[in-house]
């Protein structure tokens, strides 16, 4: 088999065509610390020059730690549904509803559960609109953000 191509073998790493996926269907990600190079870049990155986040001793006191945006922890939760739910499945984002519900800082470890809450095939192109709840925790297992997204997925490729 050395050198020759078998389109037949599974690949590594794909994500799931809407006909694997079935509603109440759970997952759960892997874990990830979020580190001062993390906030740097990502609010350098986007812009996010907040006093909130540039300061490590911020004056107001009201978040103890240093404060990331949500939408860092929203994006590494993403990047982890991406590598393995979606990952060349994934046709388009096409709506979002989120809920920040407590702070995360740098240091803090966070992982998602998933569940797919719908899957609704499309009338044409073997797709579907898949939407599924997203909630994340924190190392201490308590809930610090969730939110709903509904995606357009491809479907399992037809012979031909």
């Amino acid at each position: 088999m050395s050198g020759s191509a078998n389109h037949d073998l599974p690949v590594l790493g794909q994500g799931f065509y809407w006909q694997d996926l079935q509603v109440g269907q759970r997952f759960g990600t892997f874990r990830r610390t979020i580190t001062e190079a993390d906030l740097v870049s990502f609010i350098g990155t986007t812009g996010m020059l907040e006093a909130i986040f540039l300061q490590a001793d911020y004056p107001d006191g009201a978040i103890a730690g240093r404060p990331v945006p949500g939408a860092l922890t929203y994006a590494m939760i993403e990047g982890f549904l991406l590598q393995s739910m979606i990952q060349g499945t994934g046709l388009a984002m096409l709506e979002l509803h989120k809920k920040i519900l407590a702070p995360v800082v740098v240091g803090d470890t966070v992982r998602a559960q998933v569940e797919v809450t719908e899957v609704r095939p499309t009338s044409r192109n073997n797709r579907a609109i898949v939407t599924s709840r997203i909630d994340v925790f924190n190392q201490r297992d308590e809930m610090v953000m969730t939110y709903t997204a509904t995606r357009m997925l491809a479907g399992r490729p037809t012979a031909g």
